[in-house]
């Protein structure tokens, strides 16, 4: 078992403890001080987390060791969601509504979370990613049945393959049983101001009382 610091997380928003926590994952060879700055064009109410990946690459960090760009090792991703669920009980205990969103790798990531424990979230946003298909945690029919996700895909997106993305896409439609809201982004591996319109749009309607749960 790698060992891994304790995470770094930047905040914003609201710090009522029982406030829905919206967990940001950044990309990979960035940091958590580049995706909190999405919180400040997303609804208030929240709180909003940025967590730092625990893996150095670069001069940023990773979520998980891959075997090629998407794909990441079930036994690297294993290991750093427990890491990141250890952080996680401590700021979210039962009853607090958490929900993941994650550009392109934090987008895996997001994915893997939701995949392999969908009782535990509230929602999910999967940004320019795919989810991390073959890397041990279920992709099977009706595995994220009722819950709410957010799917945004550019057309010209030339980082994330193009067989995995439109993996991702059939199965956030379908298979998955999920409530999707999914939006095509013309544009390519990057957040447009659509997009993120978009998601404060869908987080909106999630975090109003009455609509989400734990």
């Amino acid at each position: 078992m790698t060992s891994f610091s304790a995470p770094v997380v930047a905040w914003h928003g609201d710090a009522d403890a029982a406030a829905a926590l919206v967990v940001l994952f950044h990309g990979r060879g960035s940091n958590e001080t580049d995706i909190i700055s999405l919180a400040g064009n997303l609804p208030a109410g929240a709180a909003y987390a940025a967590v730092r990946a625990p893996i150095g690459e670069g001069g940023g960090y990773a979520w998980f060791a891959n075997r090629g760009i998407g794909r990441p090792t079930p036994e690297s991703l294993a290991e750093t969601m427990a890491w990141f669920r250890g952080w996680l009980d401590q700021v979210a205990p039962a009853g607090r509504p958490v929900v993941p969103v994650g550009f392109s790798g934090g987008g895996a990531f997001a994915g893997g979370l939701v995949l392999d424990d969908p009782g535990r979230y509230a929602g999910a946003g999967i940004l320019y990613a795919t989810l991390p298909f073959d890397a041990g945690v279920p992709t099977t029919s009706d595995r994220l049945a009722g819950m709410p996700v957010f799917v945004a895909h550019g057309d010209a997106d030339h980082v994330i393959p193009r067989d995995l993305l439109e993996r991702t896409w059939a199965y956030l439609n379908g298979e998955a049983g999920s409530h999707t809201t999914a939006v095509r982004d013309p544009g390519g591996h990057g957040l447009s101001a659509g997009v993120v319109d978009a998601l404060a749009e869908w987080l909106t309607q999630l975090l109003t009382p009455g609509q989400v749960s734990a």
